[in-house]
């Protein structure tokens, strides 16, 4: 594993890491998600037959509303201003929905946190809104695809 946990002191005290000093760079994060379900259930978003509205619509929303939210869900991320939110959908064969968050921003400090909630968000307003019909749909992995800016420069997940 490289690098170090930043978010602990040398007592072992929590604190939330000091990028004062850091550059401003251009920043971005993708991640995705993956959410499996009936294909019934599948088809039914497909073709926009929940009485609530347009599942993925709805679901977009929660998932560009979650970035904004990240630093009251997670302790020690920073407040960011983020300069854009896309979430986009595939899907990926008649039982599996993909979700793909994409975040950036001109700041110190990176959006992989932002991407990632983006994603979870989005998975899980798909399953609130259709567990009336299928209950036993799965959400993950959940997992950063790329990032760029900053020190580390740009970063791509191996292909699995």
């Amino acid at each position: 594993m490289a690098g170090e946990f930043t978010h602990f002191d040398e007592s072992g005290a929590s604190r939330m890491v000091d990028v004062g000093a850091k550059e401003i760079t251009s920043r971005m994060a993708r991640a995705q998600g993956f959410v499996t379900m009936q294909a019934e259930t599948l088809k039914k978003i497909q073709d926009r037959e929940f009485s609530k509205g347009d599942v993925l619509e709805v679901a977009r929303l929660a998932g560009i509303m979650a970035t904004k939210q990240t630093q009251h869900l997670i302790p020690l991320c920073h407040s960011l201003g983020l300069d854009s939110a896309q979430i986009d959908f595939e899907f990926v064969d008649d039982r599996r929905l993909r979700i793909e968050a994409k975040v950036s921003n001109h700041g110190r400090t990176g959006v992989e946190m932002e991407a990632m909630m983006a994603v979870s968000i989005t998975a899980l307003t798909v399953y609130d809104m259709c567990k009336a019909v299928d209950r036993w749909m799965s959400i993950g992995p959940i997992e950063l695809l790329e990032k760029t800016g900053g020190k580390s420069g740009h970063l791509v997940a191996d292909q699995k």
